[in-house]
């Protein structure tokens, strides 16, 4: 079977999907879930998709990544703990400890040794090495995290209250810009540019902000409207706004994803600030929002999690709600960079 079509992966979560990782070195997907599990799946271009190993939590799960090796998955709960598992072993052992849910895990490759960074709505981020029980450094937060991402040395985490806080981790893990996002409403995801010059923002209005590190590159930040819809076919008001759930980098060629409650997942090229495709889960409207999404190391498969995401709060999680994960084949000329006009 040859992956042109999706492909939905057998025996998804139970409940809402909430992270979505692929490891770094070879095809597997690590989804964690509401319903307290993680499940490991391995993903064939010749479509042969099977869950590999599934562990669980006390509490929903909403945060998952793999470190450098790919032999590890780290996940962080609503229990309030960090969990590792190993994949050789198929052993679990706790590795984090907040006072609060881990919103945010993810593996840093330091030059020395590699970091697991935990963010939590306790309002603190900290960072363990995971050979010790106790934190190697812990830094108090504005506000609760709920959103982080990090290619050395940059770090970025989003914050309720709408902070942007940005750290170099080759000076020290403590904060270097505290700055309140350029978008208006609530922070949804915060994801850094491949090459760390800057990192892109979404969020619950609709729209996405770049933003440059560099003080000399800051005039060149700049925001976009995305995931709306028209009221009616009859007008043109894209008055129908949904909220920006994820935003994924193409590894190859610097284009990106985003994802959203309209249930599409659009590719854009940054540089020319436009839209390349829109892939609408991938091509037809979704049943439900796409919650994450994530590409996979070549970028040769786009997952997307079709899946409530809460933005309707308790009473809009009903039973026709669905749980599943898509698997797209990436088309060159959907994630291409546009060529300049002459």
């Amino acid at each position: 079977m040859s992956l042109n079509t999706n492909i939905e992966l057998p025996h998804p979560p139970s409940d809402s999907i909430s992270s979505l990782s692929f490891a770094q070195n070879a095809d597997y997907l690590a989804v964690g879930s509401w319903d307290n599990s993680v499940r490991v799946y391995e993903v064939s271009l010749q479509g042969h998709t099977q869950c590999k190993a599934t562990y669980t939590h006390r509490a929903p799960v909403l945060s998952v990544c793999w470190n450098e090796a790919s032999n590890r998955i780290f996940s962080g709960s609503i229990d309030n703990t960090g969990l590792m598992f190993d994949a050789t072993t198929g052993q679990t052992t706790q590795v984090a400890q907040h006072d609060g849910p881990v919103k945010a895990v993810k593996w840093v490759n330091m030059p020395h040794a590699g970091v697991l960074v935990t963010g939590s709505w306790d309002k603190t981020i900290k960072y363990w090495d995971i050979r010790t029980p106790s934190p190697i450094a812990t830094v108090q937060l504005p506000e609760r995290c709920y959103t982080l991402d990090a290619i050395y040395p940059l770090m970025v985490v989003g914050t309720a209250g709408r902070r942007i806080l940005t750290f170099d981790l080759a000076k020290s893990p403590v904060v270097f810009g505290n700055n309140v996002s350029s978008l208006m409403m609530q922070t949804r995801v915060v994801t850094c540019c491949p090459d760390k010059t800057g990192f892109a923002v979404g969020g619950v209005e609709g729209r996405v902000s770049f933003n440059y590190i560099e003080e000399k590159n800051k005039r060149h930040n700049y925001s976009f409207k995305c995931h709306r819809q028209n009221s009616s076919p009859q007008k043109v008001d894209q008055s129908l706004v949904y909220s920006v759930n994820d935003i994924n980098f193409h590894p190859v060629h610097g284009t990106f994803s985003t994802c959203g409650s309209d249930g599409t997942a659009q590719f854009w090229d940054g540089a020319a600030r436009m839209r390349l495709k829109s892939a609408y889960c991938c091509f037809s409207r979704a049943s439900g929002p796409i919650a994450c999404s994530a590409f996979n190391r070549t970028g040769s498969m786009f997952a997307c999690a079709v899946s409530y995401d809460w933005h309707k709060g308790f009473s809009g999680m009903t039973s026709e709600q669905p749980n599943k994960v898509t698997i797209y084949a990436v088309k060159e000329e959907d994630v291409r960079k546009k060529v300049a006009k002459r």
